[in-house]
């Protein structure tokens, strides 16, 4: 059973975008879906901005691809919350607006980018909570 959200406007869903610690990245591997939880921050242009190893499966497969970018806040004790997702093209380190890190990338990591191209979010109620039989 689907619960009945309220959909957020883009501003509301950057702000918290921008206050949650942890987020997942969802891409593709050899034409499977595949997700990556991750911390990150929001850049003041709306990217979500993330470290990944240099070399790694992960970089090989979203560099210069589409991706999708989800976080999410759900209370364990009622399930309200909210859930916002951010479509975009994952930038690494060197390409574009990528290279305006303010700061360098630890070694052996490189900064990826994905600039929103189309964002979303959802508020969720609290759930009646149905008896247990």
């Amino acid at each position: 059973m689907t619960p009945d959200t309220a959909p957020l406007d883009e501003r509301h869903c950057l702000r918290l975008l921008a206050g949650a610690p942890v987020g997942r990245v969802v891409y593709t591997v050899g034409a499977l879906p595949a997700v990556l939880p991750t911390r990150y921050r929001l850049d003041d242009d709306g990217s979500v901005v993330l470290q990944a190893t240099a070399g790694s499966e992960f970089l090989r497969a979203v560099a210069g691809t589409l991706v999708a970018f989800q976080a999410d806040e759900i209370s364990t004790a009622d399930g309200s919350g909210w859930s916002v997702t951010l479509l975009g093209t994952a930038e690494t380190t060197g390409e574009g607006a990528a290279a305006r890190a303010p700061a360098a990338p630890p070694a052996g990591q490189v900064t990826v980018r994905i600039r929103p191209e189309w964002v979303t979010g959802r508020l969720l109620p609290a759930a009646a909570l149905a008896p247990h039989r």
